[in-house]
């Protein structure tokens, strides 16, 4: 099976981490996982975020740590719906933010006469405050990547 993700990753934490890992665990054994590293336009504005070769490196890191490597494309995507409506996935692993994205693909992809995704939600994993895990609540430094509080002297 052929599944795509795709993401800023900017910083990789562990909600990210989680979708990473759903979406091998739906590839199964021999299938293959695209991850789109968003760029250009869509990260412009946004505060902090790294280069493009320093968020593949972070992502490339974590695959090599889960021995994931082997069965990963990982490219610069420069909009939301990456190669997801072109080439032929089977699958796409979202976060609840993403699922109308997703929806907009399925229906660029019905328009040109390509089967629908599955669709695999994740759940958002949670702070210890019970709010979703977020890069931007991590590069203000309220959370680490792991979800934990700061302390805010």
């Amino acid at each position: 099976m052929k599944v795509c993700i795709g993401g800023t990753f900017n910083p990789l934490h562990k909600g990210h981490k989680l979708l990473i890992e759903k979406a091998f665990e739906v590839a199964e054994k021999q299938g293959s996982v695209f991850i789109g590293i968003t760029t250009g336009e869509i990260v412009k504005g946004k505060m902090d975020v790294e280069s493009f070769e320093e968020r593949k490196k972070d992502i490339e890191k974590y695959l090599h740590e889960k021995d994931f490597i082997k069965r990963v494309t990982v490219k610069p995507i420069i909009d939301k719906y990456g190669p997801s409506i072109e080439e032929e996935f089977d699958a796409i692993v979202i976060s609840p933010e993403t699922r109308k994205t997703a929806e907009e693909i399925n229906e660029k992809r019905k328009k040109k006469r390509k089967k629908p995704l599955k669709i695999i939600q994740i759940s958002f994993v949670l702070t210890e405050d019970g709010r979703p895990i977020s890069s931007s609540r991590i590069r203000k430094h309220e959370i680490d990547e792991d979800g934990r509080l700061l302390s805010q002297d």
